[in-house]
């Protein structure tokens, strides 16, 4: 017994012991493996760090030898209670570097990662899904690119992922979100993800937050998502997703913020929405949601955050909105909503933000929104609202910014926003406002921005604004405001937008205005601002748009641009004079440039340089001279070059046809010469070419028809010759064709039938055009005017013409037309004089016979020519039987002594030339009616005869001139009467008296005139009564007519004819106070082979001074003359001594007031115009040299264009002003 428990001890013992040997055996075993793992950490990380850049500075403690080969202690290092790495934090280290070379296998016991923050590249290697013990992953915030790789979803442990802000890309993988059922926090946004959100994310029901957005990813919201019950943050926005919201959405009920603004989502917003009772935060802004604001939304009692805005929602405010009592900001602004603000949204006190502009919300502005005063930013601009400025609004004291712009509010200003002293931006401007400027606005001190401007806001701006140092940006533009410019305004030192344009303020432009050096942009234009700019704008270093055109500032303009930064400089509509700042020259960042209507001088060829940005330039009614500059063609941004009516001459550069950006080409009026380069050809993109009223020549270029967007051509009153190029046709977008004034011959194409759009004018008057009016024309069915006028165009007019139904004025007088009128509107309500001077025109129409044929058919009118011979020739030799007779019996019976003899020994073989339709009118007759010329009968006096008036036994009223003899009484003046003669035949115009015809006869020779009803000008200015009849207008229109008939006789006649006795007598008037110049007793024919020297002719006080000394007759001569007339009928009387007194210094003085015909009442402001026009003419023809007097061609143009002058007020003018304004 005792030898087997001995046994059995031995046995324990030896089987202890041997367990004893085991263990210890295997502790070092696991010791030795323990160690082997460590150093396997350790160096999979060393090597990682070997493949960073720059990285021995941050993991300076990353090396071996380490205590036992561990890494635990190294830098973002944390190790468990194994010593085995579980987490690496390296966020925000700068690591430079790639994932790849960090062998995760080699890290199996790793749970955090966290390297976001830095700047790591490259792919996420696919062997991270080996730490298979991940809880939480960051990789946000660095330069990862490549797919999202498929072995994250070994990761079946990971509870944060956070890969946000890299630039990933390719789809979200379905498989990825089999195993991260213990997932709650996932961010993929910032990213360039792409495909559609899989379905399958419905399968991560601890999902607490999921970020996708800033991607690109599209299809439509899974309503899987709806089972993730336990979410709290979605966010979805900025990508391209579309269809609508899933109503499954609102399972969510846990969910605190919902994000799906800045997508293509549409539809309604679902009504199910207001069922999520936990939400803080719904922004489905930006977006195309359509539909109705649900009113359940008035269930979300906790909602702080609401965001609708830049959808297509429609339809009222829901009242409900005012139950979200927690409503801290609420953006509705660029939507369709419509109806009222709701007074309940008065509830929200807590609201700090309330935007709801640019809706079509209307009515009055609630009473109850004075109650959130809690609010800082309130935006209602862009509505329809309506009323006034609430009173409540008192109360809103936190307000920083106040936007009720674009709204049709009323009433006045409310001096309580002067309270509101935490504002700084207050917007009300393109309302209804009236009333003065509250000077409580300068207590705003913290002000920024004040914009009133597009108001019927009156008075004076209040100096208080000067208070508001604080101001970078004062708009109060185009309002009612008047008074000076407040000299306080130069405490704004920090402005950076100054607009007081479209004002009524006057004064000068304070000095002040210098010092304000953050200046970008001024606008001071339409005002009555006068005086000089401020030599101190010129520090305006920073200015880059300067506007002070359409006011009455005078003298140089400032040296802008020295700080290179203009880009807008407009002056136009001043009185500006002197040159053209230097500055300008090298001013290349200048886009616009708009200085016309000025005075400003000197050589164009000078004072520009090259600039890059140029768009538009307008230096149009000036004094520049000078030839254009080739460089204007480096200006390769130009739309708009406009020189016109200056003094520049020379050609137009051939440079210019590399403007291939240029619109509109306005050098009209000026002294160019030369021909049109074919380059302009090239501006395909030109709508506007205005060459007119210069001295071009040559042809009209064919490459003209390579303008296809040409809508405006002006080519007239210049010296073009030859064809019109039937390429014109190919301008298809043509709206305006004028070619008058030239020396154009052959016939109009019919091609410019095809020009459809043609809908201002034609004006092909004034040149030698021949043949027929193409019938083509009739497709101009958008034409307006119409004229042909003076040129020598046969045959008749294309009764087609009936079809053009658009056109309401015509003429087609001074040609060789004959047959009836259209049957169209224009035609037949045209003005007799829009026919005169034809071959035989008839038609139901004034002063035309009626087309009696026009009742025979077509077919009979063979017949009827057949019959009309037949009856017409016998008639036609009785009535010369008739009329030959009784000359033959004058002349071989012709006695002395009494009228009978008289009549019988006449010898002119000329006695009863050109007579008219009016008749024959026997020589016995004229002495019959006046009685032997009998002073009753006398009704004026022109410098080589005396006029009588006639009345015919045919009823027939006419004006009888009546030649002086000569001094011996035997003779009458041969020569002047047969010159009148051959001027008047020569003569067709509606300002020049009309002749019936002329008798020479041994005892009296004399002219028979039409009789013009009131006489001469001279006896209508001298009767007292009637003078206020013959007011300003009709007195304007006197001049202008007598311009016409003379630039007529100068420029249209060939050769030219001189008048040479123009004076008050002998410019008639007829019961409308349209002029007639008659009296041509002393005209001489300007022939080139003939020599121009003459007696000295004409009547006293009319005559230019220099024919007294050189004897010789130019056009300049009638010039002169007509100054005199001119001057006569403003003054009502001959200008007498005024005329010699005109050079001298004293005349400068001389106010228009005083000079005026006191007898008429003081000239309304337009008629002021039309007097101060025609002074201004009037003296510029008055020049002692020759030379200097304008053309009447000129005259008669500038008349014609009414240029409005821009003058001090009236009763200030003088003549120095006068001559110192270009015509």
């Amino acid at each position: 017994m005792a030898s087997e428990r001995s046994t059995i001890i031995f046995s324990l013992v030896i089987s202890l012991l041997v367990l004893m040997f085991l263990n210890s055996l295997s502790g070092k075993c696991d010791a030795a493996a323990m160690k082997y793992e460590l150093k396997d950490e350790a160096e999979a990380l060393l090597k990682w760090k070997g493949s960073l850049l720059q990285s021995e500075a941050l993991l300076h403690s990353w090396s071996l030898p380490a205590a036992n080969g561990s890494p635990c202690n190294w830098t973002g290092i944390t190790c468990n209670d194994d010593g085995k790495v579980k987490e690496i934090n390296l966020s925000n280290s700068s690591l430079q570097g790639k994932l790849d070379p960090l062998s995760f296998s080699s890290l199996p016991n790793l749970v955090r990662l966290d390297l976001s923050i830095n700047a790591l590249s490259g792919n996420i290697p696919s062997q991270i899904g080996a730490s298979s013990h991940l809880v939480f992953l960051d990789l946000s915030m660095n330069r990862l690119s490549g797919a999202l790789p498929l072995s994250l979803s070994n990761l079946t442990h990971i509870s944060v992922l956070n890969i946000s802000d890299n630039i990933l890309g390719g789809e979200i993988a379905p498989l990825l979100f089999v195993n991260w059922t213990s997932l709650s926090h996932l961010r993929l946004d910032g990213n360039q993800l792409s495909g559609q959100i899989p379905f399958q994310i419905g399968q991560l029901s601890n999902l607490t937050l999921l970020y996708l957005y800033s991607n690109n990813i599209g299809g439509s919201i899974p309503p899987s998502l709806g089972n993730l019950s336990k979410l709290t943050d979605l966010g979805l926005s900025d990508n391209n997703i579309t269809g609508s919201i899933p109503s499954a959405i609102e399972r969510l009920r846990n969910l605190l913020k919902l994000h799906i603004y800045k997508n293509q989502i549409s539809g309604t917003i679902p009504l199910e929405i207001g069922n999520m009772k936990s939400l803080v935060s719904l922004d489905l802004s930006e977006n195309n949601l359509t539909g109705f604001i649900p009113p359940t939304l008035g269930n979300l009692t906790k909602l702080k955050f609401l965001y609708l805005f830049t959808n297509q929602i429609s339809g009222p405010i829901p009242l409900e909105i005012g139950n979200v009592r927690s409503l801290v900001e609420l953006s509705l602004f660029k939507n369709s909503l419509t109806g009222i603000i709701p007074s309940t949204l008065g509830n929200l006190t807590q609201l700090t933000t309330l935007y709801l502009y640019k809706t079509q919300i209307s009515g009055t502005i609630p009473l109850e929104i004075g109650n959130m005063r809690s609010l800082i930013s309130l935006d209602l601009s862009e509505n329809d609202l309506t009323g006034f400025i609430p009173p409540t609004f008192r109360n809103l004291t936190k307000l920083t910014i106040f936007h009720l712009f674009k709204n049709q509010i009323s009433g006045k200003i409310p001096q309580q926003i002067g309270n509101m002293k935490n504002l700084i931006s207050l917007g009300l401007s393109i309302n209804n406002l009236i009333g003065h400027i509250p000077p409580t606005l300068g207590n705003l001190t913290k002000l920024t921005k004040l914009h009133l401007f597009i108001n019927q806001i009156s008075g004076t701006i209040p100096p208080q604004i000067g208070k508001i140092k604080s101001l970078v940006s004062l708009d109060l533009s185009v309002n009612n405001l008047s008074g000076i410019i407040p000299h306080t305004l130069e405490n704004l030192t920090q402005l950076a937008v100054l607009n007081l344009f479209q004002n009524q303020i006057f004064g000068v432009v304070p000095p002040s205005f210098g010092n304000f050096r953050n200046l970008i942009q001024l606008k001071l234009f339409k005002n009555q601002l006068s005086g000089s700019l401020p030599l101190a704008i010129a520090n305006l270093t920073n200015l880059q748009i300067f506007s002070v055109g359409d006011n009455n500032l005078s003298g140089y303009l400032p040296q802008i641009c020295q700080g290179g930064s203009l880009t807008d400089f407009r002056a136009g509509y001043n009185n500006f004079t002197g040159p053209i700042p230097q500055s300008l020259r090298n001013c290349r960042t200048l886009q616009e440039l708009r200085l016309q209507s000025n005075q400003l001088t000197g050589n164009i060829s000078e004072v520009f340089g090259v600039y890059p940005n140029l768009t538009y330039i307008d230096l149009s009614f000036n004094r520049l001279y000078g030839e254009l500059s080739s460089y204007w063609g480096e200006c390769l941004n130009l739309t708009a070059l406009k020189f016109a009516s200056n003094n520049i001459a020379g050609r137009i550069p051939t440079q210019v046809g590399q403007l291939s950006q240029l619109r509109l080409l306005d050098i009209s009026s000026n002294h160019l010469e030369g021909e049109i380069p074919n380059e302009l050809g090239r501006l395909t993109m030109l709508y506007n070419l205005s060459l007119n009223d210069n001295r071009l020549s040559g042809l009209m270029p064919q490459e003209l028809g390579q303008l296809s967007n040409l809508e405006l051509l002006d080519l007239s009153m210049n010296d073009f010759i030859g064809s019109i190029p039937r390429e014109m046709q190919k301008c298809t977008k043509l709206l305006s064709l004028k070619l008058d004034g030239n020396n154009l011959n052959g016939s109009i194409p019919f091609e410019i039938g095809n020009l459809e759009n043609l809908g201002m004018i034609l004006d092909l008057s004034q040149n030698r055009l021949t043949g027929e009016i193409p019938f083509q024309l009739e497709k101009l069915n958008k034409l307006e005017k119409l004229n042909l006028s003076h040129n020598m165009l046969s045959g008749p007019i294309p009764s087609s013409f009936e079809n053009l139904i658009s056109l309401s004025s015509v003429d087609i007088s001074y040609n060789d037309l004959e047959g009836p009128l259209p049957n169209n509107k224009a035609f037949l309500q045209a003005s007799p004089k829009a026919f005169i001077k034809n071959k035989d025109l008839c038609g139901e129409v004034q002063g035309l016979q009626s087309c009696n044929s026009s009742l025979i058919s077509h077919g009979n009118k063979e017949k009827v020519h057949k019959g009309a011979i037949i009856i017409v020739l016998p008639l036609m030799g009785v009535l010369f039987l008739l009329v030959a007779f009784p000359s033959i019996y004058f002349v071989v019976h012709r006695k002395k002594g009494n009228v009978e003899n008289e009549v019988q020994e006449g010898h002119n073989p000329n006695l009863f030339s050109v007579w008219n339709y009016d008749g024959r009118i026997v020589y016995a007759d004229i002495i019959g009616a006046t009685e032997d010329f009998d002073d009753k009968y006398f009704i004026g006096e022109g410098g080589y005869g005396k006029v009588y008036k006639a009345n015919l036994p045919t009823g027939q009223v006419v004006a009888v001139k009546k030649l002086h003899p000569q001094e011996d009484g035997e003779q009458t003046d041969e020569r002047s009467f047969i010159n009148e003669i051959e001027a008047l035949t020569k003569i067709r115009h509606c300002n020049i008296v009309k002749l019936y015809g002329f008798c020479s006869h041994p005892g009296y020779s004399f002219l028979v005139y039409e009789y013009i009803e009131r006489g001469s000008l001279a006896r209508v200015l001298k009767i007292e009564e009637g003078v206020v009849e013959f007011d300003w207008i009709k007195r304007a229109k006197v001049v202008q007519g007598v311009a016409h008939a003379l630039s007529y006789m100068h420029h249209d006649c060939n050769p030219p004819i001189v008048h040479r006795d123009l004076s008050s007598n002998n410019i008639l008037l007829d019961v409308e106070f349209e002029a007639c110049v008659s009296d041509f007793g002393t005209a001489r024919l300007l022939k080139q082979d003939s020599s121009n020297w003459s007696a000295l002719a004409g009547t006293y006080g009319y005559v230019a001074p220099e024919l007294a000394y050189t004897m010789r007759v130019t056009e300049k001569c009638d010039v002169y003359s007509f100054g005199v007339v001119a001057l006569e009928v403003i003054m009502g009387k001959h200008p007498g001594d005024l005329l010699s007194s005109l050079s001298t210094s004293e005349a400068k003085d001389i106010l228009l007031k005083d000079i005026l015909d006191q007898r008429l009442p003081r000239p309304t402001d337009r008629e002021m115009k039309e007097v101060v026009l025609t002074m201004t003419v009037a003296l510029a023809c008055l020049c002692s040299d020759p030379q200097s007097r304008p053309t009447m061609y000129h005259v008669s143009q500038k008349l014609s264009a009414s240029k409005e002058l821009v003058l001090e007020p009236h009763h200030t003018i003088s003549f120095c002003q006068l001559m110192d304004l270009k015509i």
